[in-house]
């Protein structure tokens, strides 16, 4: 099947060959969102809460431009450097999806670089919005 690629233009060049995200037969999958500037300069080093925020920003501004929002957000996978962080990584989640949750897992493990703590990859469902 195929499928779009979603690229947000103000996102920095990637550091690898991906897209931001793809949207395919009613559903957007976003890549996993590492707080990274442009060069892949990591941002907010040490700052897990403001690392998560980036991200879920992140998420949020490439499912926008594929036509979907956090709502229709039903799956995440999260990662995290060490589970020192979990707490704070929960409190900014929980701001991004105060109502119902998405399922979700989440691991701890070493990401792209070492600098990174949190990364997040999400899967929304627009389905129904294509079937009207």
């Amino acid at each position: 099947m195929p499928f779009e690629p979603i690229n947000p233009p103000q996102f920095p060049t990637p550091i690898a060959p991906y897209s931001a995200g793809t949207k395919a037969n009613g559903m957007v999958f976003v890549s996993g969102m590492l707080a990274l500037a442009e060069g892949g300069v990591v941002l907010y080093p040490g700052d897990a809460a403001a690392q998560a925020r980036h991200v879920l920003e992140a998420i949020r501004i490439t499912l926008e431009a594929a036509g979907a929002t956090m709502v229709d957000v039903t799956f995440n996978h999260i990662f995290v450097r060490d589970w020192a962080d979990y707490a704070v990584v929960n409190a900014v989640y929980a701001e991004y999806f105060p109502g119902n949750k998405p399922a979700r897992y989440c691991i701890q493990c070493t990401l792209v670089k070492p600098e990174c703590l949190v990364e997040i990859a999400s899967i929304a469902c627009i389905a129904a919005e294509s079937a009207a």
